[in-house]
């Protein structure tokens, strides 16, 4: 069983910028995807960044590319999401999730998943 805690939420005016991060209680083959989703009320889950942890290889969402840096640290099964230029349509909860492969689109590849971080970009 993998535990993932997210962290570095808040509540930021637009333009700044914020960290989060998530850590995995432990590195196994279900975790060598590391992905973080967001959910504004009312809307679907979407992907927002993926990190295939063994190669460092990422991809981001078309509307965070530019904006948002996904990162790991292996030694701490660490992964970290700096997000900058926050607009306020970056508002949501942000998950952190793991899985084998990576997608953005297919959520069902994520067995785990995280409680979810708020952030909240004020304009």
């Amino acid at each position: 069983q993998v535990q993932l805690a997210e962290s570095g939420g808040g509540s930021v005016e637009a333009g700044r910028s914020l960290t989060l991060s998530c850590a995995a209680s432990t590195n196994t083959d279900e975790t060598k995807c590391m992905a973080w989703f967001r959910q504004a009320p009312g809307q679907e889950r979407e992907g927002v960044a993926t990190i295939y942890t063994p190669t460092g290889g990422a991809s981001y969402a078309d509307s965070v590319k530019g904006r948002f840096t996904v990162s790991r640290d292996a030694a701490k099964n660490t992964v970290s999401l700096r997000m900058n230029s926050l607009r306020s349509e970056d508002t949501a909860m942000y998950y952190c999730s793991a899985g084998p492969f990576c997608s953005l689109d297919n959520i069902f590849l994520y067995r785990y998943w995280g409680q979810g971080t708020q952030v909240t970009v004020s304009s």
